[in-house]
């Protein structure tokens, strides 16, 4: 039976800050333990969606595309505001 689990918040070696995840194992790894999809999320970033597609399609894995972004606060310019956005479709 597969997961419910769906991790919707993964940074790769492409979010150069604080990422060390490697596509091909954590693909392999969500095939591994029977997961639907996962989410790639770098941060600022969306260099490695094309990679990560491919290897997730490759897997059985439904890849869902996203990035990590900051947003200005206008309360307070020296703590800025976190996005998660995820493509649900071709039109957004």
């Amino acid at each position: 039976m597969p997961a419910e689990f769906v991790h919707l918040h993964v940074h790769s070696e492409y979010s150069l800050v604080d990422g060390v995840t490697r596509i091909k194992p954590l693909v392999k790894r969500v095939a591994e333990l029977d997961m639907p999809a996962v989410a790639l999320t770098d941060q600022s970033n969306m260099f490695a969606l094309v990679r990560f597609y491919k290897a997730a399609i490759a897997a059985g894995v439904k890849p869902i595309c996203g990035v990590d972004v900051w947003m200005h606060n206008p309360d307070d310019a020296n703590k800025p505001d976190r996005l998660i956005l995820l493509v649900q479709n071709n039109r957004g």
